[in-house]
């Protein structure tokens, strides 16, 4: 069920997209495999992976750690809506084909604040006849206007599983925790919290650099320690479901990553490094290529 925000005139939508400065949802887009980006946003992504070559496990692993998390919730404790906020570009195995694939009635709520995903949007709207999706084109710095939006669409009666991947780190501390709590108060008993959130505390040397190729192009990058991302769920009284803030290949893994496209060697070797990744197997993943801590609690 398209929200207002897909009404806004195409024109309108190109001004809004600035092609000058890198975009995290576009850099993410690249990193998986995407067509939706600029120039910047490779040339930003292509100086991550310079200054750590196995970096693209950290997304595609963050990626499926999302998928395991919402087929969890979804099969195993019965959550049928959720909102994800910092949504990105529309990619294979979004949040509503996940869940709707297990609950073809469930209900899901995008947000992001890139015109380049609000122009791409509707390709998260594809729900099956018992469900409903919608998109909200809002910054998570204002979660007062997520939540209203949001409340269309989904029943904050009921449970609700809100998920903030790979988005927290692009916030400052002044800003981050109380957004969060803001978030977490209008979510109903029940409810969950799927997080996930680069670290230093695992492989500082790989992580501090590309921390570098960001901060150098405008972006805020705050890594958290493992009890500065407890500190998400516990200070808002949640309880942190099993295995815990674990690196996010730990987190329930169950040997169903996507394979990689196949391509012959010889058309390989005409791409560049950033352009190989989509064709990259992640299953060959050790502790030494992970950066992302990932969790998920329970509102009591």
């Amino acid at each position: 069920m398209p929200g207002d925000a897909l009404s806004q005139d195409p024109a309108e939508l190109r001004r809004r997209i600035d092609t000058t400065k890198a975009h995290p949802a576009r850099v993410y887009d690249v990193f998986l495999g995407g067509k939706d980006n600029y120039p910047v946003d490779r040339a930003a992504a292509a100086a991550a992976l310079a200054a750590n070559p196995r970096g693209y496990l950290d997304v595609r692993h963050n990626r499926d750690f999302l998928r395991r998390a919402v087929t969890t919730l979804t099969q195993e404790d019965g959550i049928r809506q959720y909102l994800d906020i910092g949504t990105g570009l529309p990619t294979q195995e979004n949040v509503h084909q996940i869940a709707q694939r297990i609950a073809p009635d469930a209900r899901v709520v995008y947000v992001d604040n890139d015109p380049v995903v609000l122009a791409h949007a509707r390709a998260l709207l594809t729900s099956g006849p018992e469900g409903r999706t919608d998109y909200v084109d809002a910054d998570l710095k204002n979660p007062a206007q997520i939540l209203e939006a949001a409340a269309k669409t989904l029943d904050f009666d009921q449970p609700v599983a809100l998920a903030l991947v790979a988005i927290l780190h692009f916030v400052e501390d002044a800003e981050a925790y109380g957004i969060v709590r803001e978030l977490v108060e209008a979510l109903p008993s029940g409810s969950r919290l799927v997080l996930s959130h680069l670290t230093e505390d695992l492989n500082p040397e790989n992580v501090r650099a590309v921390q570098r190729t960001y901060t150098e192009r405008g972006f805020t990058f705050v890594l958290r320690s493992k009890a500065e991302v407890e500190r998400f769920l516990t200070e808002n009284g949640l309880e942190v479901d099993e295995p815990g803030v674990v690196p996010a290949h730990h987190w329930r893994p169950d040997n169903a990553a996507p394979a990689p496209e196949q391509a012959e060697p010889a058309y390989l070797a005409t791409l560049d490094d950033i352009e190989k990744v989509r064709y990259r197997d992640i299953s060959d993943v050790t502790d030494a290529d992970i950066n992302v801590y990932a969790v998920t609690g329970r509102k009591a």
